[in-house]
């Protein structure tokens, strides 16, 4: 059986592609990549020959088509329960989706302000009262995970909690936030992935730049 298909877009910015990517990567799930990148603030109108929704990433796996990056994450930890891209311990399968669900639904302020960048220069920004109550509540969400947990990963292991969160621990970085030594101690683990550093090494080489993501 043929490995799925990834579809994404540019490295350099696309936090929605790096989520699923990088789940993978760290998993050890095969799968051919296939990148379709933009130069424009809406995306791509090439997208919408692979994706329902015109955007990316989009996994297509066999006959079945993946859209939404926590969709498909769940879709590779049910497949592959091997990989324990899920934690084992039901409680903390439910606190990695609740967790997961909300950095889809939520950190508006964060994310339009300050989007992912692998090639940005560290400094920071005039981060508005929304932006660090984001930061905030992101970094609350980390330290009880870490420390109830022990590391070096949110629920020990890397999980989907960890992949949904990766373009966040960009953020941080680059837009230079301050943080807790505990939550500065797994972004240095996360970068340290190969997998990161692989997406970081390619994202920095690519020749495109979006004006809209250069904040």
């Amino acid at each position: 059986m043929a490995d799925p298909v990834l579809y994404i877009g540019n490295k350099n910015y696309s936090s929605w592609s790096f989520r699923p990517w990088i789940g993978m990567r760290v998993a050890g799930i095969a799968f051919e990549e296939k990148l379709v990148p933009f130069d424009m603030a809406g995306g791509n109108p090439a997208f919408k020959a692979f994706s329902p929704t015109g955007k990316v990433p989009v996994l297509v796996d066999g006959d079945l088509t993946v859209w939404e990056s926590l969709a498909i994450l769940d879709h590779l930890a049910r497949k592959h329960p091997e990989t324990a891209l899920w934690p084992d311990r039901p409680a903390h399968r439910s606190r990695a989706m609740a967790m997961s669900a909300e950095m889809m639904s939520s950190f508006q302020a964060l994310r339009s302000a300050c989007p992912m960048n692998m090639r940005r220069a560290r400094q920071p920004i005039e981060a508005s009262p929304a932006i660090l109550a984001d930061v905030s509540r992101i970094q609350t969400l980390w330290n009880d995970c870490l420390e109830q947990n022990g590391g070096p990963f949110l629920f020990g292991g890397f999980s989907v909690a960890d992949a949904m969160f990766a373009p966040v621990v960009n953020r941080l970085d680059v837009y230079a936030f301050q943080t807790s030594a505990v939550v500065a101690e797994y972004m240095a683990t996360m970068k340290a992935l190969p997998a990161w550093r692989e997406w970081e090494a390619a994202g920095r080489a690519e020749p495109w730049i979006v004006e809209h993501d250069e904040a």
